[in-house]
């Protein structure tokens, strides 16, 4: 039986690297985001996932939707699809890690291998279009 994992990513650029992060304990850097609540918006999700990961506020206007990836989810049982909603935005804070992070790092595509398998489409995708550095 397959399953599919609904989750938001927040993709934020800058001098063509990306902003990724790592959980605590594990190996593998993933996009800002996570899952939806009940009831919760692709925006509302955003915005709840990136202040408790990241401890700085998406600006009210400012996200815009860039795309929606999927591919194998990364850990889990065979079938298992995980679809990634991303979105851009801007922010104000400071980034830090916050809750489960452990570590903020900028990455760029030579970390493709780094990350998980929808997380490099999105790498893929962004390399192409010229916004992800080598």
């Amino acid at each position: 039986m397959s399953a599919n994992i609904d989750k938001i990513a927040w993709l934020y650029l800058l001098d063509g690297r990306i902003l990724g992060a790592r959980s605590k304990g594990k190996d593998m850097y993933y996009l800002p985001g996570g899952k939806r609540e009940p009831g919760e918006s692709d925006l509302e999700t955003l915005k709840r996932e990136v202040k408790e990961e990241l401890s700085v506020q998406i600006l009210p206007g400012t996200a815009e939707h860039f795309g929606t990836f999927e591919a194998k989810a990364h850990g889990k049982s065979e079938g298992t699809i995980v679809t990634m909603s991303c979105y851009t935005g801007e922010f104000e804070g400071e980034l830090k890690p916050a809750s489960e992070i452990e570590e903020v790092v900028w990455l760029t595509y030579k970390d493709r291998e780094r990350v998980s398998a929808v997380s490099q489409k999105i790498f893929d995708h962004l390399y192409v279009n010229k916004k992800l550095s080598d």
